[in-house]
């Protein structure tokens, strides 16, 4: 996965400033004639759930206005309630409201993330683990990946060139699944491998790789995949996973479940910045 640091940070926000600022800045605040003054605001959650995102959030605020106080009152990772707040910021007026809904954006949009990761994580057995995809908005991948951590959940792959993932269209496109897996496994990277029925299960089994993900089965196949596996490949779920249902694929057995709604369709946190 790729590195989640300040360089990284710094340049998805300063493009996201950009969109908001260019050609002619904020002219709106521009006009406000305090807008030089130091005030104090507040970022309140306005429900309950899990925060991520939080150093994006500074650096919009940052990059904005060097004189600018960020305090933090609760971490990446940490759960919080309605009401509570989540940071102090310090700052020039024209600072924090130019800043102020980039920086939200971020903050918001991590923390809802690492907030319904955090509800499927609490719906499955401590053996089962809950896996974002490639399922991402772009040029905003690294950070979805991180929130999910964040909410308890696991990272799939970064990238194309991190894991070889076979799926339908591969197999679609090739004479022979088991000639394509035997070829995977030479090129000494993970394999995994979409099967969608029993037929196409049997056809790889002893052939020795990593993981074999079922792609949307009902759960008496699931489980009779799961059989024939005999715990010699690490599991996986794929295909309309749900807080409704999570649980009972989780009871299967499988090793993990990959929910790519974490990423592709998740509501923002609410959380709402105040000047105090």
């Amino acid at each position: 996965m790729q590195v989640l640091n300040q360089f990284y940070i710094k340049s998805v926000v300063r493009k996201a400033l950009e969109e908001d600022l260019k050609p002619k800045g904020d002219i709106t605040t521009n006009i406000v004639s305090a807008k030089n003054k130091i005030i104090k605001a507040r970022i309140i959650a306005k429900q309950d759930g899990v925060i991520a995102g939080l150093e994006f959030c500074k650096t919009a605020f940052k990059l904005i206005g060097r004189e600018t106080i960020f305090i933090k009152k609760v971490s990446d990772g940490k759960k919080i309630k309605k009401n509570k707040v989540i940071a102090y910021i310090k700052a020039k007026t024209k600072t924090i409201l130019t800043a102020e809904r980039t920086a939200l954006n971020f903050l918001n949009h991590a923390s809802g993330i690492a907030t319904i990761t955090n509800q499927f994580v609490k719906k499955t057995s401590k053996k089962t683990k809950i896996c974002c995809t490639r399922k991402t908005t772009p040029n905003l991948r690294t950070l979805e990946k991180y929130a999910v951590k964040k909410g308890g959940g696991y990272n799939h792959r970064y990238n194309l060139s991190d894991e070889i993932l076979i799926k339908d269209n591969h197999i679609s496109a090739s004479s022979s699944l088991r000639e394509l897996v035997e070829k995977a496994i030479k090129t000494k990277k993970i394999v995994t491998v979409e099967v969608e029925n029993v037929n196409q299960l049997k056809q790889i089994l002893g052939l020795k790789f990593k993981r074999i993900l079922f792609d949307n089965m009902k759960f008496p196949q699931l489980k009779y995949c799961l059989k024939l596996c005999k715990n010699k490949y690490e599991t996986e779920y794929s295909g309309n996973a749900t807080l409704n249902n999570v649980k009972q694929i989780s009871k299967t057995g499988v090793n993990r479940i990959s929910v790519g709604a974490i990423t592709h369709s998740t509501r923002s946190f609410d959380a709402t910045l105040l000047f105090r």
